[in-house]
């Protein structure tokens, strides 16, 4: 056996057999997250000494951002009987998460569509028939489990358009997008950020190997429909009341950017890699940031009841306001070095459609700056209690924040990923 093949099944087998570990604990809520978190801390040290020892590849990002968002998103989560399945779940996902990044053909086939059935059917389990778009999400990943069997079966360039299809699902783009709005609105305890996290990291590996070799028709039709989900889902986000939604539909308008990057110099990028990284773990914080105010004041809140948070909550505040400058694209910070590298690629000249994505990125921009304006800093209400982060949701956003302070400031050293050359799929994933 290998060193590749050594450290894929360590990668693997750390998280699954820690999920089996944990559930020794399932009585005893804090023992069970405790377990958990280190279970997450041990998947992303074997990741770091596997970058040490140079058995990961060179752009090897996702190795770190998969463990990384499930030690953030189960530490950020209160101590409850409640949460236990989703910590437990969360583990199998990254065990999952690795399996497909650093396997192929059939074997890597498989791992995706074990992640993709495993969404579906925790969507049908919490569905509810006031709520048609867990059925949509569920159509949709359907679709992805048919693409991951016709990748791996088929021959170029039908398996290019399969993989295409299938990215769309996880690295959401309209009109494919049902499945991942629902992931991170519908289910329940830390799995929404988490999957925030998975999916594109998902739906980029399957868009990294295939879009140098689909058709050029296919190519062009492709960032046209990304510039439309762009504006899309920009539109959309500066529309909703949910909070949840709004953070969905921002970063499907981010992603929709990159698609139409990838489109455009039929190649995946370095850059590509920061950007998809930092915009995925973004929404992860902001969606854990979004669960310490419904912690507070409960899951069915208003967003529109809850303002001036600053006063009574000042290390929320800070950390709040610095993850939403990171989400923004404000530098120093992952998102903007990722959306830079993307404009500064040498196989892209300046157009008309180019102008539009920056127009697009000001707009989905804009919903941010109105919920940090009107959640933190708006009229403060007597009414209620502010009680600030707790040592475990500090620590959390702290991780985020300083992991989006890493993406934009070290992409180079820290990581691994340069902007001198265009990453392929097998630099991205381990051969199998």
């Amino acid at each position: 056996m290998n060193s590749a093949a050594v450290v894929s099944s360590v990668l693997i087998g750390v998280p699954l057999l820690g999920a089996l570990l944990c559930l020794a604990f399932w009585s005893n809520p804090d023992r069970l997250k405790f377990c958990s978190v280190a279970v997450a801390m041990a998947t992303l040290g074997a990741a770091g000494l596997a970058g040490i020892l140079t058995y990961l590849p060179e752009n090897h990002l996702f190795f770190f951002a998969l463990p990384l968002a499930a030690l953030v998103s189960i530490l950020g989560q209160p101590a409850h009987p409640l949460h236990r399945s989703s910590w437990v779940l969360t583990l199998v996902f990254l065990g999952l998460g690795l399996g497909f990044l650093t396997q192929q053909g059939l074997t890597g086939a498989s791992f995706l569509i074990a992640i993709v059935g495993l969404t579906a059917g925790l969507l049908y389990r919490h569905h509810s028939p006031l709520w048609p778009m867990s059925w949509w999400g569920i159509g949709a990943y359907s679709v992805a489990v048919v693409m991951a069997g016709v990748t791996a079966l088929a021959e170029p360039p039908l398996s290019a358009i399969a993989s295409l299809l299938g990215g769309a699902v996880l690295l959401p783009l309209m009109p494919l997008h049902a499945g991942y709005l629902a992931a991170l609105t519908r289910l329940r305890g830390n799995l929404p950020p988490f999957l925030a996290t998975l999916l594109p990291i998902a739906g980029l590996h399957s868009l990294a190997r295939s879009i140098a070799v689909v058709p050029e028709f296919v190519a062009v039709g492709l960032s046209v429909l990304a510039l439309i989900s762009a504006v899309y889902g920009a539109m959309k986000a500066l529309a909703q009341s949910r909070v949840r939604l709004r953070f969905a539909y921002g970063s499907l308008s981010f992603y929709s950017l990159m698609w139409w990057f990838a489109a455009t110099t039929r190649s995946v990028e370095p850059g590509a890699l920061v950007f998809v990284g930092a915009v995925a773990l973004v929404t992860c914080g902001l969606l854990i940031a979004w669960q310490v105010v419904r912690t507070r004041y409960g899951d069915d809140v208003d967003p529109q009841s809850i303002s001036g948070l600053a006063a009574g909550m000042p290390q929320y505040a800070v950390l709040f306001s610095l993850m939403s400058l990171a989400a923004i694209g404000l530098p120093p910070f992952g998102v903007f070095a990722g959306f830079v590298g993307l404009l500064l690629s040498p196989a892209l000249s300046f157009s008309f459609a180019l102008s539009i994505i920056l127009a697009v990125w000001l707009a989905a921009s804009w919903y941010i700056l109105d919920m940090v304006q009107r959640l933190l800093f708006g009229s403060p209400r007597s009414d209620l209690r502010h009680t600030d982060l707790v040592q475990a949701e500090r620590a959390s956003l702290i991780l985020v924040v300083l992991a989006l302070l890493a993406l934009g400031v070290l992409p180079t050293y820290f990581f691994g990923v340069g902007t001198e050359t265009t990453t392929t799929s097998t630099e991205i994933g381990l051969a199998s």
